[in-house]
């Protein structure tokens, strides 16, 4: 697919591997490459595993963009939250083999998936915008209140904190905690178990589930393109 994100085929099963420099930035490249790869898939009828480098799944947006303008910024963050909705809306399962720190928009992608896997360790995984000065974007904002659960909600957004695997599990970022040597067999197990799912019905099911969900991310993507971030 692309240097940044890397494509792999197997038994119906996709996975994307992020590979963009030492804290997988997010960056309009890589973007772009997810979203082709996420045709790719779509097009192959494939469940989605979506992974990162050792150590890390991604440390968020590229601060070189993200600093060069204000409207750079603003381009850059909306086209990471239609990301970010689309993988809540994919007809296909998305499941996050995390393999170490996710921080930011690296946490929005396990926010954004069906399915996260974390591994144990010394890593972080949460929100930081308000530790590095940046106020939260409205589409931040809705999606942690939609997936985190209460108790970590305003911990996360409004105090920037920063969680272990553990803690990320009982925040709402993960699902399951494995040992790091297990997580892309944990992973490949997960997705053969939803491939036996129908996949009209998981689809159609998402979509009905996440409506109001969808629809507030749509007006939160237009506030958040008029005002700086």
């Amino acid at each position: 697919m692309s240097e940044l994100i890397s494509y792999q085929l197997e038994d119906g099963i996709a996975t994307l591997t992020l590979a963009n420099g030492k804290v997988n930035a997010i960056s309009p490249d890589v973007i772009a490459a997810f979203n082709a790869a996420l045709d790719r898939a779509e097009q192959d009828r494939a469940i989605v595993i979506v992974t990162g480098q050792p150590g890390i799944l991604s440390g968020g947006y590229d601060l070189k963009v993200m600093t060069s303008g204000p409207q750079n910024a603003i381009a850059l963050v909306a086209a990471g939250s239609t990301l970010a909705r689309r993988m809540l809306s994919h007809p296909y399962p998305i499941i996050v083999a995390c393999p170490g720190h996710a921080v930011a928009k690296g946490a929005f992608i396990l926010l954004s998936a069906d399915y996260r896997i974390g591994v144990e360790g010394p890593f972080n995984i949460g929100l930081n915008e308000v530790q590095i000065g940046m106020t939260m974007h409205h589409v931040g904002i809705e999606l942690a209140r939609d997936r985190l659960r209460k108790s970590a909600f305003h911990r996360s957004v409004i105090n920037g904190e920063m969680f272990d695997p553990q803690g990320a599990l009982d925040a709402g970022f993960l699902d399951k905690v494995v040992p790091v040597e297990q997580l892309q067999e944990t992973a490949r197990a997960a997705a053969l178990q939803l491939k036996k799912i129908n996949m009209t019905a998981h689809r159609n099911t998402k979509l009905k589930v996440r409506k109001a969900l969808l629809d507030t991310l749509d007006a939160a993507i237009e506030l958040d393109k008029q005002h700086l971030v």
